[in-house]
């Protein structure tokens, strides 16, 4: 046999106070009295109430006349409003660089460092900016970022900075401690404690429908709440500041209508074709709903975009799969199909909900019903069947009360305790300051440990449960060691090279060297050292280090001063072959490779005047005697400390010399005795005579090449 229960529940709202008696039997709800009754002044605001005696007196005036008809009334369940939910977005982030894979326990500690950030923002805004006044009832990822670009998760990624945005909702706790100074007046207990949002998706969307992706809309008078739905649980709450009221203002305008005739001809609109209001100049006209919509549809088309946009913000910019809409504020003509057009979901999507629609419940003769009723019956059944209650636990023997609005976890009560998650992790260690081959280099020490958490004396991490009267003790993470780092961590570990230099095959071995001493790759690092490496070795570097230094001399160029001008002559300098080609000394060796020096040469003049071209020899061929001869002169003469040079003469590198240009002139007769020598005859005593073309000429006639030259001799008479 079971009893018959009767459930006193109030919704405290903006403009009025809503109380409802509920039987219960056998699980089936059967509403039996309600009574409704506006405040007298303005005693409450977004939620939270202003003035608790004048609040108190409302809710007394119900209680009284609900008495009158069952008796007497000790105990009330009642629910915090949404509107007094208060919604954050912030985003967290931290250096990963070096640091291991990261993992979920990682994320974790980055998502409540958010969590922490937007706690604090949300006490920003009060006088006391107290972080732990705010109790967190959830919150959700907007996303991820790896190295400033978005990822869909951050496990076991690496690089150099993980961040994550969350948007967070908190409740005040001044909101139920208020709440519960207004039923101590009122000589209530409060037998039960919910949210408004909770209520209302408790009766309308079970468990079971959860899974969906379902936004819940309660418009009130001032404030319209919005809970989400998604993957079996409740994943935001968030609050609009424009309802009702505000269609009433734009029927006030609209019609010249005080605004408690326009709250009636509000009211009027869903149940008749059309109202007769009389404005405020005592004119009494009649409207068909159609055109009242007409002229307040802007009001409406602001209100439908300011509730979808909130409920973007909640649902990661994605719509949701449906809508639902409860409250007196729901029953706004068209204001499903705008709320519709902005969420871009079909028209069939957005419904209102009304007391109908839950189940396991009945209802006869109200003096209201519909949507504007949902949440005060659900918060009748939701606080008797899903009471939100208070967690009693310890944080490192600070005794902490946590409203258990969700599934509470570890670091929820972390986060009442005022533990700053971010404090927790141990300090990265000291950094190394080394310089390696003259550039500085900074090795940043070990990351500090994550915090050591315990659960009733047992390991535990930040998502596991927490249940009443549970001990947690947190320690700081122990601090990251300084850096453990080899040489050959920095460098690249380069063997010996084999190489051969003019034929001879030796061993080329790197450079290293700590601070100024011989070191391997296997040498530890300590603060200030000062690593030297060679490793790309050049034919100079190599020379060098195989104690070759002589050979160097024959990697400069040849170097003479001509007319008081530095002149490199690379033709007579040494040259250097790497297997087989010309290179410079700089170029780099590998192993295996084969040097060739060769050592500079030491020029004549005439070979000087070859390679400058300011030996231009000038020459012709002609005939003497029947036999060819070649002339020819030099065109430049050379000096050095003011003696004429040979064409055969030697130069040195670093010589002084002068060079002198003699011009081009044509050759003549007598230029053939610098080339041939002439046989004067046996008795000296002949005369010649000279001869070009066979035509007689002198010693100074001008020749050309090809010309034929003859001395005839002829023998002088003798004396008698």
């Amino acid at each position: 046999m079971y009893t018959l229960q009767k459930i006193f529940s109030l919704d405290i709202g903006t403009r009025s106070v809503v109380g409802i008696i509920l039987e219960e039997k056998d699980g089936k709800y059967h509403v039996s009295d309600i009574e409704v009754e506006e405040h007298k002044e303005r005693a409450m605001l977004d939620g939270q109430i202003h003035d608790v005696p004048a609040v108190s007196t409302v809710i007394s005036s119900i209680k009284k006349k609900l008495e009158g008809k069952h008796g007497p009334l000790h105990k009330v369940c009642v629910a915090a409003a949404g509107r007094a939910l208060k919604t954050e977005k912030s985003h967290s982030s931290f250096s990963i660089k070096g640091k291991p894979l990261l993992k979920k326990e990682d994320i974790l500690h980055l998502e409540l460092s958010a969590v922490q950030q937007a706690q604090a923002q949300a006490a920003d805004a009060e006088s006391d900016g107290k972080s732990y006044h705010y109790y967190c009832v959830g919150y959700s990822v907007l996303y991820y970022r790896l190295d400033g670009e978005e990822i869909g998760s951050l496990i076991d990624q690496q690089g150099d900075e993980a961040g994550v945005e969350i948007i967070a909702t908190f409740l005040p706790r001044v909101v139920v401690e208020s709440l519960l100074a207004a039923l101590s007046r009122a000589g209530l207990e409060m037998e039960a404690l919910t949210l408004e949002p909770i209520a209302a998706i408790n009766v309308l969307i079970p468990p079971s429908m959860r899974r969906l992706n379902v936004a819940l809309v309660d418009i009130g008078a001032g404030t319209s709440d919005i809970a989400l739905t998604n993957k079996g649980t409740v994943t935001a709450y968030g609050m609009v500041p424009t309802a009702g009221d505000e269609i009433t203002e734009a029927l006030s305008d609209a019609l010249l209508l005080d605004f408690p005739l326009a709250e009636k001809a509000k009211r009027e609109l869903h149940q008749s074709e059309s109202i007769t209001v009389t404005d405020i100049l005592g004119f009494e006209s009649e409207f068909t709903v159609q055109e009242v919509v007409e002229k307040i549809h802007p009001s409406i088309q602001q209100l439908a975009g300011k509730i979808s946009h909130e409920i973007l913000l909640l649902n990661n910019q994605k719509p949701p799969q449906a809508v639902m809409l409860v409250g007196g504020g729901s029953l706004t003509p068209a204001l499903n199909v705008e709320l519709a057009i902005s969420l871009n979901l079909p028209e069939n999507r957005v419904a209102v909900r009304g007391i109908e629609a839950i189940q396991n419940l009945s209802f006869s003769d109200l003096p209201a019903g519909g949507p504007e009723l949902v949440t005060p019956v659900g918060i009748a059944i939701a606080a008797k069947q899903a009471p939100v209650q208070y967690v009693s636990i310890h944080v490192n023997d600070q005794p902490i009360r946590l409203f258990e609005v969700k599934d509470l976890t570890i670091g929820d009560g972390l986060l009442a305790a005022g533990q700053r998650i971010s404090k927790l992790y141990g300090k990265p260690g000291p950094a190394f300051f080394i310089s390696v081959n003259g550039q500085q280099v900074t090795l940043p020490g070990g990351y500090g440990d994550p915090p050591v958490i315990l659960k009733n004396g047992n390991p535990a991490s930040v998502e596991d449960r927490l249940l009443n009267h549970d001990r947690i003790t947190v320690r700081k993470g122990d601090d990251g060691p300084p850096p453990n780092v080899k040489i050959r961590d920095l460098l690249d570990d380069v063997p010996d090279k084999r190489v051969t230099i003019n034929d001879k095959s030796l061993t080329l071995s790197p450079i290293l060297l700590k601070n100024g001493t011989k070191a391997t790759m296997d040498d530890l690092i300590e603060d200030g050292d000062s690593i030297h490496y060679e490793a790309k070795d050049t034919i100079v570097d190599s020379l060098k280090k195989l104690g070759y230094e002589g050979l160097l001399q024959a990697c400069k160029p040849f170097r003479l001063t001509i007319n008081g001008k530095d002149t490199f002559i690379p033709a007579f300098g040494g040259k250097i072959t790497l297997n087989g080609v010309e290179v410079k000394p700089t170029a780099a060796v590998s192993y295996g490779d084969k040097i060739i020096v060769t050592p500079p040469v030491t020029p004549t003049v005439g070979e000087l005047m070859a390679k400058r071209k300011d030996y231009r020899e000038q020459s012709i061929k002609i005939m003497f005697n029947d036999t060819p001869v070649l002339l020819k002169r030099e065109t430049a003469t050379a000096y050095k400390e003011g003696l004429p040079l040979k064409e055969n003469d030697t130069l040195n590198p670093g010589d002084t010399i002068t060079i002198e240009e003699k011009g081009v002139h044509h050759f003549i007769f007598q230029d053939v005795f610098n080339h041939v020598e002439v046989a004067m005859p046996d008795n000296g005593n002949a005369s010649f005579q000279l001869l070009l073309n066979g035509e007689e000429t002198t010693f100074y006639e001008e020749i050309q090449a090809g010309d034929r030259l003859e001395i005839r001799w002829t023998n002088a008479p003798h004396k008698n």
